[in-house]
């Protein structure tokens, strides 16, 4: 019966079963000593909504036509429309992998989160190299980062701009899990239930 099924379904469907496992407790990421009744309540609490004064989505995960040119392309992540220059936080405590400002991406921050790699694009500032290392500098918001530094959840750590292809400003927030995409609307949804723009 399942080779009968369309192969976008399937893999919604596989994507949407690892997302509940983890919003569960089953990643393993985030350590909890406790009744497991209560690891469900917690999966999610060292999460952070990923970007101040958010205002709608503006392009989901998925095939979608091309924003710049009209071409079909795949859109490994998710587009979060904010005025230029709001702060963006880290969605989960780990440590950063790469840093660049060359690619589509425009200025680009990747973290390591165990299992979980969050990717962050178009933001303000550049990346400059030296003796000392890598870095992203965003002078006029008070911001320099360090490749391999440890980010904690939550913290401030970079300002939504309009570098790399983009037609406004917002962030584009990628998730992985493994080596896999994940939507992070599937996130966002078991982070905050019916209110995934975490406001209150």
């Amino acid at each position: 019966m399942l080779k009968y099924l369309p192969v976008k379904f399937l893999r919604f469907l596989a994507i949407s079963c690892l997302v509940t496992l983890i919003s569960l407790g089953f990643d393993r990421l985030h350590p909890v000593k406790a009744n497991p009744t209560l690891i469900a309540q917690n999966a999610w609490a060292g999460a952070s909504f990923p970007v101040e004064n958010f205002q709608t989505y503006t392009s989901g995960f998925g095939y979608r036509s091309s924003p710049m040119d009209g071409s079909q392309q795949f859109h490994a992540g998710l587009d979060m429309a904010a005025p230029l220059g709001s702060y963006i936080r880290n969605w989960w405590t780990g440590r950063i992998v790469e840093l660049s400002d060359h690619t589509g991406c425009g200025t680009m921050i990747k973290m390591q989160s165990g299992q979980w790699t969050h990717i962050y694009c178009h933001l303000m500032g550049s990346v400059q190299s030296d003796s000392r290392g890598t870095f992203l500098i965003d002078r006029s918001g008070g911001i320099v980062l360090t490749l391999g530094q440890d980010i904690p959840a939550g913290a401030r750590m970079a300002r939504v701009g309009m570098t790399g292809r983009t037609t406004g400003p917002h962030l584009h927030w990628g998730l992985m899990y493994g080596n896999q995409y994940v939507d992070p609307a599937l996130v966002l949804n078991a982070m905050y239930g019916s209110n995934p723009s975490g406001n209150s």
